[in-house]
């Protein structure tokens, strides 16, 4: 059994530009292919290669790969974008030797794009399970043109490998789909993020486990912020929460969620008595906080919006939440659970730097960029000065520098970060304020109709 995915190797330096303006430039590593250079280095590394003995190139000479690459690159002028294309394949542990493993790589990668790439193949023996790394050039040697990395790419390459393992007697997964086959979510749950799908199955299992009949499975799930499209009296239920742009039909979650497995849980709930019944919040708990931090303390800036996300995180995640504990009520905000750490992190940068409003942000990353470009200078100055001398005091010299701009570096790219993220968490945050509101104006409406 082998599982497999690849992402592409972007370029990150300015130096394209530089190139583009000056084609008869000599290219080092330096420019715009260490992506590519870092990505090879990665794969080919003798710690996890055995001395390597399972490193193979095809279409190019397994040691000169690099400059092979780089070569196709400059015949047809396209240095710029992404540089290559990483893969994996890994396999169960203790189901493949590492001569099979490398074998069964090899053959991937030369049905899934040998016939116009320079690909490398690597089998890395330093983790219990055996896996080969693939690096593939995004030119296409005989071509020039690039791969389009397809979501169908990604469908192909598991078709092909999962053929390659039947042909030498390995197990492939049944039924493996990339996350519903829907091109949105594969990159949802690439980037480490919950699909709505994954969010929605989470709450139906709540719902179901809290409901005796589909009744009380929909307020339920209204509680829950979502809205039903059409009921069980429907051929297809589906359901829709804030912030999403279609509704769901809940018999494409699995079989586990179609009407009758629905049905068939529902009525093994009334033959036992340990189901736990639902617990209504008191009050709804986003609104409730902006009462306590914008009125009672005062706070009206960008960390208000961190400390507003990270409030409700631990109302999900925390360990002495109670059945009268109110819950954040749409998806979006539960979501916001898969990235609370960073959140955590983000938001002690902007204490630790009493940074509370946009301007004192755009502020720091100019500073820092500033501090950055001066170093650099330094730095530069150095190595022009020890061009051809190769003196080590000037070598320690320019590698001190190094040490401090590695921490502006990383202070830079944090508060990039949290700029990036400051709207996002505004948009999740009104969609929870609507769907808290939605519920106190039914309320009242009930309350008013007694």
């Amino acid at each position: 059994m082998a599982t497999t995915g690849f992402w592409p190797v972007k370029n990150r330096l300015k130096e394209v530009i530089d190139y583009a303006e000056n084609p008869d430039k000599t290219i080092d590593r330096k420019y715009v292919e260490k992506d590519l250079y870092d990505a090879l280095q990665y794969v080919s590394n003798d710690k996890k290669t055995d001395k390597k003995m399972y490193v193979s190139g095809i279409n190019c000479n397994a040691k000169r790969v690099y400059e092979r690459m780089t070569a196709t690159k400059k015949r047809f002028g396209k240095l710029g974008g992404n540089m290559a294309y990483h893969g994996y394949q890994s396999f169960q542990i203790g189901e493949v030797t590492p001569e099979d493993a490398h074998k069964i790589g090899l053959e991937t990668a030369k049905r899934m794009w040998g016939g116009d790439y320079e690909i490398v193949v690597t089998t890395h023996l330093n983790t219990d399970n055996l896996h080969n790394h693939f690096v593939v050039n995004s030119v296409s040697f005989k071509t020039g043109r690039k791969f389009e990395n397809h979501i169908s790419d990604h469908y192909r390459l598991r078709e092909i490998s999962d053929a390659v393992c039947l042909e030498y007697g390995k197990s492939v997964l049944k039924e493996s789909t990339f996350y519903g086959g829907e091109k949105k979510e594969y990159w949802l749950k690439k980037q480490g993020n919950l699909t709505h799908r994954e969010i929605l199955r989470g709450d139906i299992d709540t719902a179901l486990a809290q409901s005796t009949n589909f009744k009380a499975f929909e307020l339920r799930l209204k509680d829950m912020g979502y809205e039903i499209r059409r009921d069980e009296r429907f051929a297809h239920y589906s359901v829709k929460a804030p912030g999403w742009q279609r509704a769901i039909r809940l018999d494409r979650l699995g079989k586990e969620y179609t009407p009758q497995a629905i049905r068939e849980r529902l009525l093994d709930n009334q033959k036992h008595v340990g189901y736990v019944p639902f617990q209504k919040p008191k009050y709804t708990p986003l609104l409730s906080f902006e009462i306590e931090y914008r009125k009672m303390k005062r706070m009206d800036g960008i960390q208000i919006i961190f400390v507003l996300v990270i409030e409700l995180c631990r109302l999900i995640t925390g360990n002495n939440i109670t059945k009268d504990t109110p819950r954040p009520l749409s998806p979006a905000m539960r979501q916001e659970v898969v990235n609370l750490n960073k959140t955590l992190k983000e938001y002690k940068f902007l204490c630790e730097n009493h940074i509370d409003s946009p301007q004192e942000l755009i502020s720091f990353i100019e500073e820092k960029r500033g501090q950055i470009s001066a170093l650099e200078k330094e730095r530069q100055s150095i190595y022009n000065r020890n061009r051809h001398k190769k003196n080590r005091e000037l070598n320690a010299e320019a590698r001190a520098v190094s040490v401090k701009i590695k921490p502006l570096r990383e202070e830079l790219s944090l508060a990039k970060a949290v700029m990036e993220k400051i709207p996002k968490l505004k948009e999740v945050l009104e969609t929870e304020r609507q769907a808290e509101t939605a519920v106190l104006t039914k309320n009242k409406e009930r309350r008013h109709a007694r």
